[in-house]
């Protein structure tokens, strides 16, 4: 008989408690980056975001006495079952105590609540798909997540490995040092010459004064750029839209390359600078100061994220995505950023993954996304 009770999130009183409940469990680990409450609130379809335009979701609590113990939310991403012509399910926003029957408990609601749907398959965690947070962090736990990736203690993996969740696929964080610069393979060195002298290739930063269109064309090629990879579905044009307007407070242009042949862009690079530092003194909250408190001095912040290299697919395997970061290096440096993570890179990316690499990148992080292959609930 179990101590604790697992049920539907319904009152504004019980997604408080979803919400809250990684305060209780990771405030005293040094290593736990709190998220910024409002944009959790909206991913996790409590607030209006575009997602849920094409998407359902439910979330549950564990409630043991009336404490909160363990959480999840139980997705059906139907843009993604278009995309890919399958009835997956999904499960993310997973926290939970280290008590394995608390997260059975969790996986087993969510597991029902997707066959009430005739949807048998689970795969996680997502938050709430692959184009937003996602993956369970299995190694590289001795130092915190740069901006926009996920962490959760170590005894997660045990949890989600005791169910008979089973390893769908590995993403990997690559860490990089300035210093490195310097040892660079020199045979590599001829690629983004040769190049962009081969198809004229143009490179600026991200326009100012057309900030929003430039982020959209980003965003644009972020979904031609990775129709064949695995685990993808397109973000909508309202998605799009959606983050282009959160993001433009935190892009800095100066660390954006775009590359255009013939006025056209074909591909694009930024880095984001590491919010996270500052973050965890806002404690997550934008209002009514934590947003100014985030953004002021920006020079100040000397880690950044390479959170996308993208090329359209015609210009794919010629060297545009060396051409992009050849661009770049002269702006990190000048900003004065002293470290960069290249996350998340799928484990079947053989060519970025060679590419880092050979450049003296370092495999810091591994994150890994799930599968449930078990029998049918409903």
């Amino acid at each position: 008989m179990t101590d604790f009770l697992i049920k539907p999130v319904a009152t504004r009183r019980e997604r408080k408690q979803f919400l809250e409940l990684p305060w209780m469990l990771h405030r005293d680990d040094p290593c736990w980056i709190p998220p910024l409450r409002q944009n959790q609130k909206e991913l996790v379809g409590y607030h209006r975001h575009p997602f849920y335009d094409d998407a359902e979701v439910q979330t549950f609590l564990a409630i043991r006495g009336r404490q909160p113990c363990g959480r999840i939310a139980a997705l059906i991403n139907r843009a993604y079952n278009r995309w890919n012509r399958q009835e997956q399910g999904f499960f993310g926003f997973f926290e939970c105590v280290d008590d394995s029957q608390v997260a059975a408990g969790l996986f087993d609601a969510a597991r029902q609540w997707q066959a009430e749907r005739h949807i048998t398959s689970l795969r996680g965690p997502v938050n709430p798909s692959q184009n937003y947070e996602c993956g369970l962090l299995i190694e590289g736990f001795d130092t915190p997540p740069y901006f926009m990736m996920t962490y959760n203690p170590p005894y997660y993996q045990r949890l989600c490995e005791d169910y008979g969740l089973l390893k769908a696929h590995d993403l990997y964080a690559y860490w990089g040092h300035v210093d490195m610069l310097g040892s660079l393979d020199k045979k590599l060195a001829f690629i983004p010459d040769a190049a962009a002298e081969r198809f004229n290739i143009h490179v600026r930063p991200l326009n100012k004064r057309q900030f929003r269109a430039d982020l959209e064309m980003f965003l644009d090629i972020y979904n031609r750029s990775l129709g064949g990879t695995w685990g993808f579905s397109p973000l909508s044009q309202r998605e799009i839209r959606h983050i282009g307007s959160a993001m433009r407070w935190l892009i800095v242009p100066e660390l954006t390359v775009i590359a255009e042949v013939d006025g056209q862009p074909i591909g694009v690079v930024f880095a984001l600078l590491d919010y996270n530092e500052r973050i965890k003194v806002i404690d997550g909250r934008l209002f009514p100061f934590g947003f100014l408190r985030l953004v002021t001095n920006r020079r100040g912040l000397k880690r950044v994220r390479l959170i996308s290299t993208n090329v359209v697919p015609e210009y794919q395997r010629w060297g545009v995505g060396l051409v992009l970061l050849k661009a770049l290096v002269p702006k990190v440096l000048e900003w004065g950023i002293e470290e960069a993570e290249f996350s998340w890179v799928l484990e079947s990316n053989s060519l970025s993954r060679g590419s880092l690499e050979k450049g003296g990148a370092k495999r810091s992080k591994t994150y890994r996304i799930y599968d449930w292959p078990g029998e049918d609930l409903s």
